[in-house]
């Protein structure tokens, strides 16, 4: 029976095991969203405020899920309104499929209206990108962009339809789901190599990244960090991969991280680095990085590999599967003097800690973290609020952290936690600044039409927090149009969008405005005023190395 590729793209879809979808409405895609109506009962598509709430949502759904996350937009600005999404998605490997209309096929390339060339446009941050003018092909390439998206190092595809062919027929036949590609293993020298070089450390040191969680690898990690007595830190994205009160996690390493997490991995001999990609903001001064350790650098994808550290030793596979053979090659010992160091180390972060009774982030964040349970995923924008999220959330299980780490998207947050709601059917948790909740706050609309369980926490200190820092540390307290001084009433706002608003000036206040809002099955704002002066500590300075790393303000100045 011939169908519509409209229709084909719906069938397509639920083939692949998609449910829910993310997006927007608009010419090009009318006849996609005419099957999206008969398709109500299979397809769950959540409207948004804007295409880049849809992108940041399929995006926050795939983090929280591990599965592809799908969104649709119709040519022209609602194609181009995804880019950052999109972009936001590449650089932090998340497995997407945006699919967009276009004109039809005779009228591309003739400046038709609303048409724009988003295969180019999106090429440098998709995996691949198709543009199918057939409608024979069509169900194959969407199958085939799922396939990309989810092989491999994830990340976005984009299948660009243009509107004849949504409306042209032929033949559909189901087919299995597409199972990614064969993941890539490790060859077994190379992991003898490692091995050999793992034996004979002193101070051994496992960094994980992004790529550790990918692979669903935490517990080869800790299986080996015990066998070998090694402390394990990880770059931002991978936070969550290891239990935060495992005794083994150091926690965040690189420009905001840990102190003891830091220092250790620069006094390591060894350094075994999995599914990581050695960020500037990880790294600081590449030439001053690590210089006493060796490094083995395990990652599915090739092209990481020396890129931006050279490695010792690097080894191309899948993280988990390379880990579990690893850990039977290596010889079970015990480091009592590098453990020693280890709790110095720790001794030493923790004795920089100091509370305080006013309302501070890291108030904030343990009151969230009291009543939260492990479930519950975190939400964060990008500025201060995400690297003292980072630093303090004890974190239990993996994916309960998203973020946007590689392209740091201000206004990922609102649509993210979004997404993520719809993953997990669970209660979420964003925590944001003003300013970037002021990107994309729209999407709170979405939030309330669907009657999302999300709690969102304000940390609103009046400025762009994280650039004025840097304006107070290393360009003279310069506050070039860091001090937003804008008049926006969160609380009101809240309840002119149609959720409910409280406001806190305290820790008390706090505590009672979470528990009261966690409670509720509907999204709930909760204003915190702060100290524009709080900053986040320790730091790396720009291009800096660990020797350079300010523990307290007055270091700096």
């Amino acid at each position: 029976m011939k169908i519509s590729g409209a229709k084909i793209i719906m069938e397509t879809l639920i083939e692949q095991g998609c449910d829910t979808v993310f997006g927007y409405p608009g010419g090009q895609v009318i006849n996609i969203f005419d099957e999206l109506y008969q398709y109500s009962d299979k397809i769950t598509h959540v409207l948004t405020a804007h295409e880049q709430g849809a992108s940041h949502a399929a995006d926050g759904y795939a983090r929280a899920t591990g599965k592809v996350g799908v969104v649709i937009a119709t040519s022209g600005p609602g194609a181009t309104n995804l880019v950052t999404g999109i972009a936001t998605a590449y650089l932090d490997s998340v497995p997407m499929v945006a699919i967009t209309g276009n004109v039809p096929c005779s009228l591309l390339g003739r400046d038709s209206f609303q048409e724009v060339d988003i295969i180019g446009i999106t090429m440098p941050v998709t995996k691949h990108n198709f543009i199918v003018k057939d409608v024979e092909a069509l169900a194959d390439t969407l199958r085939l962009a799922f396939k990309i998206a989810k092989s491999g190092r994830p990340g976005p595809v984009l299948v660009d339809i243009p509107k004849d062919v949504q409306i042209n027929k032929c033949d559909f036949i189901n087919k299995p789901v597409e199972e990614a590609y064969p993941i890539k293993k490790a060859s077994e020298d190379k992991l003898k190599l490692a091995a050999e070089l793992i034996n004979s450390a002193k101070k051994p040191y496992i960094y994980c990244g992004g790529g550790a969680i990918s692979s669903n690898a935490s517990a080869e990690i800790i299986a080996l960090a015990e066998k070998i007595d090694s402390p394990i830190g990880c770059s931002m994205m991978g936070i969550s991969a290891i239990p935060a009160d495992h005794p083994k996690f150091l926690g965040m390493q690189g420009m905001h991280g840990h102190y003891a997490s830091s220092v250790s991995e620069n006094e390591a001999d060894l350094i075994i680095a999995t599914g990581v990609r050695f960020s500037d903001r990880a790294t600081g001064n590449k030439e001053k990085f690590a210089s006493n350790a060796k490094i083995i650098h395990i990652d599915i994808d090739k092209a990481e590999l020396n890129k931006n550290i050279p490695a010792y030793l690097g080894v191309v596979g899948d993280v988990k599967d390379s880990l579990a053979r690893l850990c039977d090659m290596v010889s079970k010992k015990e480091l009592p003097e590098w453990s020693e160091r280890i709790k110095e180390l720790k001794n030493i972060e923790n004795s920089a800690i100091k509370p305080s009774k006013a309302l501070t982030p890291f108030n904030i964040i343990d009151i969230i973290s009291s009543v939260a349970d492990d479930n519950t995923v975190i939400v964060t924008d990008v500025g201060q609020h995400q690297m003292w999220t980072a630093q303090r959330y004890p974190f239990k299980k993996p994916r309960t952290f998203l973020s946007s780490g590689g392209l740091g998207t201000m206004g990922f947050g609102m649509g993210a936690a979004v997404g993520a709601c719809f993953a997990t059917k669970n209660k979420t948790v964003l925590i944001t600044g003003d300013g970037s909740f002021g990107m994309n706050l729209n999407e709170l609309a979405t939030a309330v039409s669907f009657n999302t369980p999300i709690v969102i926490v304000i940390m609103n200190n009046g400025v762009l927090g994280m650039v004025r820092q840097w304006q107070t540390l290393f360009f003279n307290k310069h506050y070039s149009n860091t001090t937003l001084n804008r008049k926006t009433d969160f609380v009101k706002l809240a309840e002119a969008f149609g959720a409910v608003g409280m406001r806190a000036d305290s820790v008390e206040d706090f505590d009672k405005a979470f528990k009261l809002a966690y409670e509720k099955n509907s999204p709930v704002v909760i204003d915190c005023a702060i100290d524009c002066n709080e900053f986040v500590l320790p730091m790396l300075p720009p291009g800096g190395s660990i020797d350079d790393i300010i523990t307290e303000l007055k270091e700096a100045e």
